[in-house]
C-alpha cells in the first residue's frame, strides 16, 4: 500500500477498534462504515443537559476528587499535526470533537467526557485512549486548530441514574450519583497504541473479522449463502 496519512477519530478508539479491527480498517481505509446503531434519544438529552449544567461553573462544586477549576463553555473540533514513526511509511492525524475542557486554577487544562451509567472496568482503558487522543491533538494541533496546553488531567464524569422522583403533578425527574473517574496520563503507551493502529492500516488487505462481530458475521454468512 502506498504512503498514506490516515484520519483517526477518537470516538472509534472506545469500541470499534477493540470490537473488530476489520470494521475499523474498512472504515478508515475504504470509508466503508457499519450501519449506525439505533440509540435511545434520552442519552443525547442527558448528555446535552449535563454540558449545559456544568458549563461555566466550578467543577469541584459538583463532584469530589477533582482539582479546582472552571468548566469551559467550549465543545470544539480538534485536529492534530501528523503523527509519524521511524519504522512506518504512513502517518496519521487525530480529528474529532471533545466533550468538555476544564481550566484548572493552576493554568493547566483537563479533558473530560460525560458518561451515563456505571463504567465497566474493562471499558476504562478504551475511554482512556479516546481522552488521550483529544489531549494529544490539543497539545499538538495542526496549523490553525485549537491549542490548549498543558493538559494535566484526563477523566470521566459519570452519572448513574438511580431514583425516579415526582414532586408535583405532570412532572418528574431522575436523581442519581455523580462521580469522577481519573484516567492516568500515559503518553508513551498511547503512541504505541497509535503505532499498532498504523501497522494494521498499512496492510494490503483487511484483517479477519472478530468472531464476536455481528456485522462481519452477517456479511460473511450472506456471502457464503448467496443471500
Amino acid at each position: 500500500m502506498s504512503k498514506q496519512s490516515w484520519k483517526l477519530s477518537p470516538s472509534d478508539f472506545a469500541f470499534l477498534w477493540e470490537q473488530c479491527k476489520r470494521c475499523f480498517y474498512l472504515k478508515v481505509v475504504s470509508n466503508f462504515l457499519r450501519p449506525k446503531p439505533i440509540m435511545p434519544g434520552i442519552f443525547s438529552v442527558i448528555d446535552s443537559e449535563m454540558k449545559r449544567c456544568f458549563s461555566g461553573k466550578r467543577l469541584e462544586t459538583f463532584v469530589t476528587g477533582v482539582p479546582s477549576g472552571v468548566v469551559m463553555d467550549k465543545t470544539d473540533w480538534v485536529q492534530s499535526k501528523p503523527i509519524s514513526f521511524p519504522d512506518k511509511d504512513s502517518t496519521c492525524f487525530i480529528k474529532g470533537k471533545f466533550d468538555t475542557v476544564v481550566k484548572f486554577d493552576d493554568g493547566s487544562y483537563g479533558v473530560i467526557d460525560f458518561k451515563t451509567s456505571a463504567i465497566k472496568p474493562e471499558y476504562v482503558s478504551l475511554y482512556g485512549w479516546q481522552l488521550h487522543a483529544y489531549a494529544y491533538a490539543l497539545e499538538n494541533p495542526a496549523p490553525g486548530h485549537l491549542l490548549l496546553a498543558p493538559i494535566s488531567r484526563l477523566g470521566l464524569i459519570v452519572y448513574e441514574p438511580g431514583v425516579f422522583l415526582s414532586d408535583k403533578i405532570d412532572s418528574a425527574m431522575l436523581r442519581g450519583k455523580l462521580s469522577w473517574l481519573e484516567i492516568t496520563r500515559e503518553d508513551k503507551a498511547f503512541l504505541e497504541f497509535i503505532r499498532e493502529i498504523i501497522s494494521v492500516l498499512e496492510q494490503s488487505v483487511a484483517p479477519g473479522g472478530s468472531p464476536s462481530c455481528e456485522w462481519c458475521n452477517y456479511r460473511d454468512t450472506s456471502k457464503r449463502t448467496g443471500l
